[in-house]
């Protein structure tokens, strides 16, 4: 989902109109969809993968091979799904709240976290900075743009292509600076407005039995050009955030991998989508607690980067790798869990009901919904009118 810490069943279609963040998927009483709840959770155990083998890349071909295949396509099928349940985003008060607590408060917190944990952890004269996010809180800037964004794109006609043109001027533009890391908000761009004109008969189009079995083979070649690709290519061009002058590639190499790895991240990402059961698993709850996971497996890959513990060699053989891809998916795995979701919800999706001024037509609907019940209530049982005796 970002860099690395490296310098550089039960299907029912849900409704989209309370949707938040990738893990609030429905509102109350409204029964989730198991697909996209095992999709996010899929994708997130890859995420923690693909920050364990990012420290272990130097030298291990294969290993490099896996994680570029990864990064072509992790990041944007999280990034499509959230451009999905995006699709009923307006600037109305409800959901300009929820922007706020869900995105914008837990970005400010772990942005203050990860800056005090560095500070204790490697750098003391670390600072704190808003508008420079610490390693995988550039996807909260993300997001939070995007979903302001929504109402326009769902407007002008050419959505898609507009975007696509946005990436590939951002990809030769190297005076965007890092502010907000706006490179990758603008590179990632084309994702989200492809999920957000995204239908279910779409998802159900790519998890056909077809679909399956024709994404073993196409899998098979990306791991082949992928392995062609390591000492040819640069891995930053994965991680989309710089121009192409800033990697000393010419300009209009920019444009040409921005459609290129668009392009690839869409099949490889359909490839994925086809393979996520649609029935409950043992690890479909967990697909609700996915941004808890994500938020908070990034201080213990800092810690172990910070104190040196990937730079043993034992690390680099293959036991070492499967074991610490296992060790990767059952941290995942273990802070998506409930026990987490119940400590932290207060940062990670505060309600914060105290920081809004209230809704004056929703004040007026909550006095007459009050009066109805007290009216109701005043009543016999029987219905006939009489006061019931107190």
């Amino acid at each position: 989902m970002t860099n690395s810490l490296r310098p550089h069943g039960d299907r029912k279609t849900p409704s989209p109109s309370d949707q938040q963040t990738p893990d609030r998927q429905t509102g109350p009483g409204r029964q989730r969809d198991a697909f996209f709840d095992n999709a996010k959770y899929l994708a997130i155990v890859l995420v923690g993968v693909g920050h364990a083998w990012g420290q272990i890349l130097d030298g291990n071909r294969t290993v490099e091979t896996l994680y570029r295949v990864l990064y072509t396509f992790h990041m944007p099928a999280f990034i499509i799904i959230s451009g999905y349940f995006s699709r009923s985003f307006d600037l109305s008060p409800k959901r300009v709240k929820r922007l706020i607590t869900g995105v914008a408060v837990p970005y400010v917190v772990f942005e203050v976290a990860y800056a005090l944990h560095r500070r204790v952890s490697e750098d003391p004269d670390n600072d704190i900075s808003l508008l420079d996010p610490t390693y995988l809180l550039w996807f909260l800037c993300a997001l939070f743009v995007w979903r302001l964004t929504t109402p326009i794109w769902q407007t002008i006609r050419w959505p898609l292509p507009i975007a696509l043109g946005i990436a590939a001027l951002a990809s030769v533009t190297p005076t965007i600076g890092n502010d907000l890391n706006m490179q990758r908000v603008l590179q990632f761009l084309p994702c989200f407005v492809l999920g957000l004109l995204l239908r279910p008969e779409h998802f159900q189009l790519v998890r056909r039995r077809s679909v399956r079995l024709l994404s073993v083979p196409v899998v098979a070649a990306a791991v082949a050009v992928a392995w062609w690709s390591v000492p040819r290519m640069e891995t930053g061009w994965f991680y989309r955030n710089a121009a192409a002058q800033d990697s000393g590639a010419p300009w209009w190499s920019g444009p040409v991998l921005t459609l290129a790895l668009f392009g690839c991240s869409l099949v490889l990402t359909a490839c994925f989508f086809a393979w996520v059961p649609g029935r409950r698993m043992w690890f479909t709850a967990l697909g609700a607690g996915t941004i808890y996971g994500y938020l908070l497996h990034g201080f213990l890959s800092k810690e172990a980067t910070f104190a040196g513990w990937f730079h043993d060699p034992a690390w680099g053989r293959p036991l070492g790798v499967i074991g610490l891809t296992v060790l990767a998916a059952v941290v995942i795995t273990l802070l998506c869990t409930k026990p987490v979701q119940r400590v932290l919800r207060c940062v990670v999706e505060p309600r914060m009901e105290w920081a809004f001024a209230r809704n004056p037509g929703e004040a007026a609907r909550g006095r007459e919904r009050r009066e109805k019940n007290e009216v109701r209530e005043a009543r016999s049982p029987s219905g006939t009118g009489e006061k019931v005796s107190v």
